[in-house]
């Protein structure tokens, strides 16, 4: 288990990293000023920091409150890559937990949900995280099979999941649609796909006031921090993103 306090506290890494500000944006700047950090630097042009984090001008980058729809596509381009595998890091009651996926049109198929599994296990691990413990979650529990088709494939899916998780040696368990008792005891949550991951992320961080450190991208070598652009505090996902790059020097 890893505490946030913990996690958020001690000297951070020498790194160079890059957060977006959105016009007429304050709390960009407010956080970036609160941590008196010279090697932070606020970008307003997308396209220019998603090339500086690129072509390494910066070691990690982090959206702040630019528009996804601006620049996402950026990103993508810079990368390399035709979608992006977001992670969130969140706190229940102290502990961090990892959830994904938590973009809409991701985790749709068995693979998919596996390979982000295993990444954020390994990410979990990094991290610091003792144990990376994977719940994989599904669209009812198990005596609710021959309801309903759609409900019924997902516990197929969910079955499958964890069948291959486990004969790579991973610890996982199918946490069924038990979201409840996911977040005490998983350190890794697999959402059924990319909607509902969505729709817990919201349900949890807006309405249940549970802290998102911002969801960081597994399937590059570059370390970008998504973070949602209502915060109004950036300074946990600017740690985040900090540790991640100092972890790959």
């Amino acid at each position: 288990m890893v505490k946030s306090d913990e996690f958020l506290a001690g000297d951070l890494p020498d790194v160079k990293v890059g957060i977006g500000r959105a016009p007429e944006s304050k709390f960009v700047e407010t956080s970036v000023r609160v941590m008196d950090n010279p090697n932070i630097s606020i970008y307003t042009d997308p396209e220019k920091l998603a090339r500086d984090l690129a072509d390494g001008k910066i070691d990690a980058a982090v959206r702040g409150d630019m528009s996804s729809a601006v620049l996402l596509p950026h990103v993508k381009k810079a990368l390399g890559v035709d979608d992006l595998q977001r992670i969130v890091l969140m706190e229940y009651r102290g502990r961090l937990f990892l959830m994904a996926p938590v973009g809409i049109d991701e985790g749709w198929t068995v693979e998919d949900k596996v390979e982000m599994a295993e990444k954020g296990a390994a990410l979990a691990k990094k991290l610091g995280f003792s144990t990376q413990r994977i719940a994989v979650m599904s669209g009812g529990r198990s005596d609710d099979i021959g309801r309903n088709d759609a409900v019924d494939k997902t516990i197929a899916d969910s079955m499958e999941v964890v069948k291959r998780l486990m004969k790579a040696g991973y610890d996982a368990y199918e946490a069924q649609i038990l979201i409840e008792d996911a977040v005490e005891e998983a350190d890794i949550i697999i959402a059924p796909e990319g909607i509902s991951g969505n729709l817990l992320f919201r349900a949890m961080h807006f309405i249940g006031n549970m802290r998102a450190l911002g969801a960081p991208v597994l399937n590059s070598d570059k370390v970008f921090v998504d973070t949602s652009r209502v915060k109004t505090d950036f300074s946990d996902s600017l740690v985040l993103a900090m540790k991640l790059a100092g972890l790959r020097q």
